[in-house]
C-alpha cells in the first residue's frame, strides 16, 4: 500500500499537468472547429489529417490507461496486505507463552529494523499526550516489509501501553531512543514475562526456529492480566527422573529384562540399559515366593525378603542390590553408561515406525533397540471374575512380591483358605500353606478338575502318589473338581462344584494358569500366536528388525521341538540371555532347551525339560533314594537354591553308560524315591523329568538334542546314575 503511495506521488503532478493540457486544447478544438471532440480509431489517427486532435487522444489513452494500472495495483496490495495481517494475528493469538529468549529475539529484530529504517518527513511531531496505538500501527511500517509490518508496531504499541516512557516512537530520534534493551528489559520484567519462564524448556526453541520472533512477546504483553491464572498449569514435558532416549530399551522387569541386560552389559560394556517396569520393586526371582521364603523362620521376611535356601545359606530374592544400578536421570550422564530401572511405570504405546515407545504418565522414550519381556498376568477363573466385588477382595491371583506379602499375612489372620489349581503353583503354595496349618490352625483346601497333583504333566500313577504326599503335609486335597460357581454368605466364601459338592473357606487362592502380556501388539503391529499364544518371532527371537522378546510372552521357534512358548524361570534366563546377545549383534538361534523344576518341600522335587505332557506316552525307571536325594542335598552340592543357575552352557559329551554292574531290578512298589521318565513322540525322546534326580540335565538336554530313538530307555536311563548309591 504505501509503496502504491509513493508511486502515485511520483506520478501525480505528471498527471495533473497532462490533463490540464487535454482540457486546454479540447476546448481549443471545440472552439475552432464548431463541434465536439470526438473519438476516432487509431487506424483512422493514423490516416487523418494534420491538427485533427490526433494528439489529445493519445493524451487520453495514456492517463486512461495509467490510472486503470495504478487502481488494479493498489487493490491487490492493499487487499493482499489486509489477509496478510489477518493470518498474522491470527497465528500470534495460537502461540504459546514465551520467556525472556522471544523478548531478546524482539530486541534484535527492531534494532535491525531501526538501522534499516528511513527518515519520515510526513510523520508528525511527538506531543506530550500518550501516543495512541492507531497512529503508530500506521507509520513506523512505512520501511519494513509487508508481512512484518504489524509485529513491529504491535509490539511497539504493548510498550507504551505498559511503559508512558515508550511514547517516543512517533518521531525517528525518540524511536531509537525506545527500541534499544532498556525497554526490553522493562517488558521481561513484567509479571507476564515473569510467569512464562516457568514455562517447560521444551517448549523455548520454538522461540528460535520461529520465523516470526516478535509475535510471543505479542501475545504475552497482550494477556498480562490472564498472566496469574496461566501460572499453575503443569508441564507437558517429561518428568525428569524419564530420559528422553535410552540405546537399549527393556519392556518389563522380570528375570528376562534382567538376563539380558546382563549380556548386554558383558558384549557392550559401555551400552547404556534402561529397564521399564509396572511394578514398584528392582529385579527379582519369583520361584522363591511359592518355595523357600515360606519356610523362612524370620518373622520379618515379608520385609527383607531375605530366606534360607535348602541347604541353609542366606540370600536375596533380588538379583543384585541397589547399588547396582544407575538413577535413570542419569543414565545418559554416566561415562561407562550402566544398567537403570525405571520402576512404577507402563508402557501403554509403542510406534515400531519411530522408534519410540509412551508411558503410563505420557512421557516418550526413543530407542535404538527393544526388547519386550512383559511376561503374563495370572489366569482368573469365569465364575469368580462373575461373583461380585466381595468374592474378589477375597481372591489372591499369586504372581507378584505384593502378592505373597498378602497373602502371608492372611494366612495369619483367616482360618481357612482353599487353593484352586493343581499344577506347579498350586501344589507348591498347597505345600508351603499346609507346613504351617498346625502352627497357626490354618485349614488348607486344595481342589482341582484332575485326578491327582500336575495331573496335566505326571504320568497318572506319579500324579497319584504326590497328591498322597501332598495331602500328608496337611493339605485337604479335593480332585475332580470343577467349579460351577462362587458366592459370599454369611462371612464366608461357598465353592459349589458341579457335582453338588459344597466348600465354605476364607480366602481364595487361584492358580489356573498364566496369560501372556500381549497389551503392546496392537500398537506395534506385531504378530500374536494364534494356537500358543504370545508374540511370534523367528528362532532370534526377534519380532522385529531392532524388537525382540523373551520370556513368557516369547512364542518362539524351537529347531528342535518346533513352535513353542515356556513358562517358567530358566526359559526366562535363557531366552534373555539370547535376546541380549542378539541385540549386540551375535545373531544367535535358539538352540538350548530351558529346564524347569518344582519342590513339594524340602524332601520331594523334580526337574524337567522339553514337552513334558501327560497325554504322551511315557517310559519311566526308578530306583530306590538314599538321602542325597532331595532337593536339600541338591542346593548344598550347587549353592544355589535356583538350580538353573548352576546350570552350565557345555554341551554334554557322548553319552556312555557306566562300566559298573548292573545292580538287581528294584522292586516298584508305591514309593517313587527316584527316577528318569521319558516322554516320547513317535518314539523319539522329546521330554524328560528327573525326579528327585539332581544336577544331571546335561544330559537330558543332550538326549532330545540328538532326537534319535532308543530301543532300550533303560540303558538309557544309566546315563543318569539312577542306582548309585
Amino acid at each position: 500500500m504505501f509503496k502504491c503511495k509513493t508511486v502515485w506521488n511520483k506520478l501525480a503532478p505528471l498527471a495533473r499537468a497532462s490533463s490540464t493540457l487535454c482540457l486546454q486544447n479540447a476546448r481549443k478544438s471545440a472552439l475552432r472547429h464548431g463541434r465536439r471532440l470526438e473519438m476516432v480509431q487509431k487506424a483512422q489517427m493514423s490516416s487523418g489529417p494534420a491538427g485533427g486532435g490526433g494528439e489529445n487522444t493519445l493524451y487520453y489513452v495514456l492517463i486512461g490507461a495509467t490510472c486503470l494500472g495504478t487502481g488494479v495495483y493498489a487493490y491487490r496490495t492493499v487487499s493482499g496486505d489486509k489477509e496478510r495481517y489477518n493470518e498474522r494475528m491470527i497465528e500470534i493469538g495460537s502461540r504459546p507463552k514465551q520467556g525472556p529468549q522471544a523478548a531478546e529475539a524482539v530486541a534484535k529484530v527492531v534494532t535491525e529494523s531501526k538501522e534499516d529504517a528511513a527518515p519520515l518527513e510526513s510523520i508528525p511531531e511527538p506531543s506530550s499526550e500518550p501516543v495512541k496505538s492507531e497512529p503508530v500501527a500506521e507509520e513506523p511500517t512505512l520501511t519494513e516489509p509487508p508481512a512484518e509490518e504489524p509485529l513491529v508496531t504491535e509490539a511497539v504499541v504493548e510498550s507504551t501501553e505498559t511503559e508512558p516512557a515508550a511514547e517516543a516512537p512517533v518521531t525517528e530520534p525518540i524511536v531509537e531512543a525506545s527500541i534499544p534493551e532498556p525497554t526490553v528489559e522493562n517488558t521481561i520484567r513484567e509479571p507476564v514475562v515473569e510467569a512464562s519462564v516457568t514455562e517447560p524448556v521444551a517448549e523455548a526453541p520454538a522461540v528460535a526456529q520461529s520465523e516470526e520472533p516478535l509475535a510471543p512477546v505479542v501475545e504475552s504483553a497482550a494477556d498480562s492480566k490472564a498472566a496469574p491464572a496461566a501460572e499453575p498449569v503443569e508441564p507437558t514435558a517429561a518428568p525428569s527422573d524419564v530420559p528422553e532416549h535410552a540405546p537399549y530399551l527393556l519392556i518389563g522387569g522380570g528375570t528376562a529384562s534382567f538376563a539380558a541386560a546382563r549380556s548386554i552389559r558383558a558384549r557392550d560394556p559401555g551400552a547404556r540399559v534402561l529397564i521399564v517396569t509396572e511394578e514398584s520393586d528392582l529385579p527379582y526371582m519369583r520361584p522363591p515366593l511359592s518355595k523357600e521364603l515360606w519356610f523362612s523362620d524370620d518373622p520379618k521376611v515379608i520385609e527383607t525378603l531375605r530366606f534360607k535356601q535348602w541347604n541353609g545359606k542366606e540370600r536375596s530374592i533380588y538379583f543384585q542390590p541397589p547399588s547396582f544400578y544407575v538413577s535413570p536421570a542419569d543414565l545418559a550422564k554416566v561415562e561407562n553408561g550402566g544398567v537403570a530401572v525405571l520402576t512404577g511405570r507402563k508402557v501403554v504405546h509403542m510406534d515400531v515406525r519411530g522408534n519410540k515407545v509412551t508411558l503410563s504418565d505420557g512421557a516418550e522414550i526413543s530407542y535404538e533397540k527393544c526388547l519386550i519381556a512383559t511376561g503374563g498376568v495370572p489366569r482368573n477363573l469365569q465364575v469368580i471374575d462373575r461373583a461380585g466385588e466381595e468374592v474378589m477382595k477375597r481372591t489372591t491371583l499369586f504372581r507378584k512380591i505384593e502378592d505373597f506379602r498378602s497373602l502371608e499375612k492372611i494366612s495369619r489372620e483367616v482360618k481357612s483358605i482353599t487353593i484352586i489349581g493343581g499344577g506347579f503353583l498350586g501344589s507348591e503354595l498347597a505345600c508351603a500353606l499346609g507346613r504351617r496349618s498346625t502352627d497357626v490352625g490354618l485349614e488348607v483346601i486344595q481342589m482341582f478338575p484332575e485326578k491327582g497333583n500336575m495331573g496335566k504333566v505326571l504320568p497318572e500313577y506319579l500324579s497319584n502318589w504326590t497328591t498322597e504326599k501332598v495331602r500328608k503335609e496337611g493339605v485337604s486335597v479335593i480332585t475332580d473338581a470343577l467349579v460351577k460357581n462362587v458366592t459370599y454368605k454369611n462371612d464366608k466364601l461357598e465353592i459349589k462344584l458341579k457335582d453338588g459338592r459344597l466348600f465354605k473357606t476364607d480366602h481364595i487362592v487361584a492358580a489356573v494358569g498364566l496369560e501372556p502380556s500381549m497389551e503392546l501388539a496392537k500398537s506395534a503391529g506385531l504378530e500374536v500366536d494364534s494356537d500358543f499364544g504370545g508374540y511370534r518371532v523367528n528362532a532370534e527371537l526377534q519380532a522385529r528388525s531392532n524388537i525382540w522378546v523373551a520370556g513368557d510372552a516369547a512364542c518362539f521357534y524351537d529347531i528342535n521341538l518346533g513352535r513353542r512358548r515356556v513358562e517358567h524361570h530358566d526359559h526366562a534366563v535363557v531366552s534373555g540371555r539370547l535376546a541380549g546377545e542378539n541385540m549386540t549383534g551375535a545373531s544367535k538361534p535358539y538352540w538350548h532347551q530351558s529346564m524347569f523344576w518344582s519342590d513339594l518341600g524340602p524332601d520331594v522335587g523334580y526337574e524337567a525339560i522339553g514337552i513334558v505332557d501327560s497325554s504322551l506316552p511315557t517310559v519311566g525307571v526308578f530306583a530306590k533314594a538314599t538321602a542325597k536325594d532331595t532337593p536339600k542335598a541338591a542346593t548344598e552340592q550347587s549353592g544355589t537354591g535356583i538350580r538353573s543357575e548352576s546350570e552350565t552352557e557345555a554341551v554334554a559329551g557322548a553319552l556312555t553308560a557306566e562300566t559298573t554292574a548292573t545292580p538287581p531290578p528294584i522292586q516298584q512298589e508305591e514309593d517313587y524315591g527316584k527316577g528318569v521318565i521319558f516322554y516320547l513322540r513317535d518314539q523319539v525322546v522329546v521330554g524328560i523329568v528327573l525326579w528327585n534326580v539332581f544336577n544331571r540335565m546335561p544330559i537330558a538336554r543332550k538326549i532330545i538334542k540328538d532326537g534319535e530313538q532308543h530301543a532300550d530307555l533303560n540303558e538309557v536311563a544309566k546315563l543318569f546314575n539312577i542306582h548309585e548309591d
